[in-house]
């Protein structure tokens, strides 16, 4: 993203550029107080780097992955064709990626995290509610899509390694290069985040 001079006199501590996105206006001091933290600060246009193309990226990443894989022969498993698999997991990620658009349109646009565009709705107190449901959902598929990309490495691995791979001795009913291969998919997906909503961006351009 480039620099772009203001469009208007500030209005409120904020001004409109020509592309539509809003920004505090420059030297303005930022929110501060009990409800204002550094993760709930607006982000300056300048430091808004996804562009549409990563979040395309985002979402192809989201509808094209191993989970959605295991979906489709599961799908299959209980008597769909090929065909049919596809269009429903196909249909289900267009479906998701509408209230995915409207709740995210405030990011790019005025640079405020989803906790704060709630508190429209919410209240500044209440939006605490659905910030801490995404929390909740984002913890259960995180294990989800952990325990299925950890399959994939064990099962590569058994291809690669062969039968002192795929036997190896159980623990907790499954083998313990399962359990391993399951902590190194967790590892790889942390040290990703670790890193930041950067990191994440070239990530799933790449990926």
């Amino acid at each position: 993203m480039t620099d772009t001079a203001p469009s208007a006199v500030p209005i409120s501590g904020q001004v409109t550029l020509p592309d539509g996105r809003v920004e505090l206006a420059p030297g303005t001091p930022p929110p501060s107080g009990p409800y204002a933290n550094e993760d709930l600060l607006p982000v300056p246009a300048a430091g808004r780097t996804w562009t549409t193309y990563n979040f395309s990226a985002l979402w192809v990443g989201m509808a094209h992955n191993t989970a959605s894989w295991t979906l489709a022969s599961g799908l299959i498993a209980v008597g769909m064709d090929w065909k049919q698999a596809v269009f429903t997991i196909a249909l289900a990620n267009l479906i998701v990626l509408v209230p995915m658009l409207l709740t995210g349109h405030a990011g790019p646009k005025y640079g405020i995290p989803f906790p704060v565009f709630a508190r429209a709705s919410f209240g500044v107190r209440g939006a605490n509610l659905p910030a801490v449901v995404r929390a909740l959902v984002a913890c259960g598929w995180f294990g989800i899509q952990t325990w299925i990309g950890g399959e994939a490495i064990y099962f590569l691995a058994g291809k690669l390694i062969g039968d002192g791979w795929r036997n190896a001795s159980h623990f907790g009913g499954h083998a313990w290069t399962m359990w391993l291969s399951f902590a190194l998919f967790w590892a790889l997906q942390v040290a990703i985040i670790h890193r930041g909503m950067e990191t994440v961006r070239r990530f799933e351009n790449w990926a």
